[in-house]
């Protein structure tokens, strides 16, 4: 689950339905007794069984909306329930909610000592809102804008540093490998300029170096045709991406495995023409499509 993938949209939903629930436990009805003070009916809230179908067709069918339209936004595109998606779901359920509150305001008793309480003005000001925004959310812009904005892609560091990233499997400097300027373990050939020292000896037995290191590459490395074999000219990186990415499945279909984040690094594993071969933290991999502007470790 992305909270990122989460709309403005999303935010004025979930605000209308925070404010539908306290609604639900405030005076639904207003009653005016004048002074008498013994015999005035106590006010009801929405949760009271006489008032029924007010809990089920105007609060809770506003909040499942809510929740319904939020739950679209962490499932793959295309996933239906009986024909519809589960935001298209939610739309109906708002305006259902919505309907419902405002038949009930103008429709209620007919009696001057009953006015409609705040709970009741409350919950139509929420669900005329949570349907607005949930009819209006995938025709404006504004509200298809990411509810939290991506992180900014740090500037690329200089040749040889290490970018300042630390996150997931980042790759660090190698276990045993000396860093500039500390001494050598004990027993260790000492690092010298070309022609100084320390080159001399390997210079006297050229003959028996060269078919060394000739036969290793030959063994080494897989041959290019073989199936699985990685790209001649590719090697494993690491890498971010500046938005949310989905991330298909490897044989090539539509079929999302996992969705990429940014403020994490991923490990490009293979090459398919402009695609990468992604793994993800729990050692998923899937195919990345989209690869323009994502940042190299």
């Amino acid at each position: 689950m992305n909270i990122r993938s989460l709309t403005r949209g999303d935010g004025g939903v979930i605000g209308a339905a925070v404010l539908l629930f306290i609604a639900s436990f405030l005076s639904f009805r207003s009653y005016d007794c004048g002074q008498a003070t013994v015999g005035c009916p106590k006010e009801p809230i929405g949760w009271k069984p006489e008032l029924f179908p007010v809990l089920p067709s105007i609060f809770l069918a506003g909040i499942i909306a809510a929740a319904l339209i939020v739950a679209a936004r962490f499932q793959p595109e295309g996933r239906k329930l009986v024909g519809l998606s589960l935001d298209q779901w939610g739309t109906a359920f708002a305006v259902f909610a919505a309907w419902s509150s405002l038949w009930t305001i103008f429709g209620g008793p007919d009696v001057e000592q009953i006015s409609p309480g705040v709970g009741q003005i409350l919950a139509l000001i929420a669900n005329l809102v949570l349907a607005a925004v949930a009819v209006l959310t995938p025709r404006t812009p504004a509200l298809k804008a990411p509810l939290m904005p991506a992180p900014q892609a740090a500037a690329p560091a200089p040749y040889g540093a290490q970018p300042p990233h630390a996150g997931y499997g980042y790759p660090g400097p190698a276990a045993g490998a000396p860093q500039p300027g500390a001494p050598s373990p004990y027993g260790a050939q000492a690092t010298m300029p070309f022609g100084g020292p320390a080159a001399q000896p390997q210079q006297a037995q050229p003959a028996q170096a060269q078919p060394q290191q000739q036969a290793q590459p030959a063994a080494a490395q897989p041959a290019a045709g073989q199936p699985g074999a990685p790209a001649a000219d590719f090697a494993p990186f690491w890498f971010a991406v500046p938005v949310n990415r989905p991330l298909f499945a490897e044989d090539g279909s539509s079929n999302q495995v996992g969705e990429l984040a940014p403020g994490t690094w991923y490990l490009a594993v293979d090459q398919r023409g402009p695609a990468i071969v992604a793994q993800t933290q729990d050692g998923r991999r899937g195919l990345l499509q989209d690869t323009t502007g994502i940042q190299r470790g």
